[in-house]
């Protein structure tokens, strides 16, 4: 039997749910910004923005 085929999941969870979202010119200057000084995905930027919201909302 093949191997299965696909692109190989990235981390613990599949990632089928998509998001679109509209920003400004300024707003996706700073998103490439932090991504490239990160040295990171936009998807991954994005990830850990809601992860640090989170913990945020979590400390009140």
């Amino acid at each position: 039997m093949s191997p299965r085929t696909g692109r190989p999941i990235k981390g613990t969870s599949k990632r089928d749910k998509s998001l679109q979202l509209r920003m400004s010119s300024e707003e996706l200057e700073l998103l490439d910004e932090c991504s490239k000084r990160l040295e990171l995905t936009r998807t991954d930027v994005v990830n850990r923005g809601i992860k640090l919201v989170k913990e945020e909302l979590d400390k009140k």
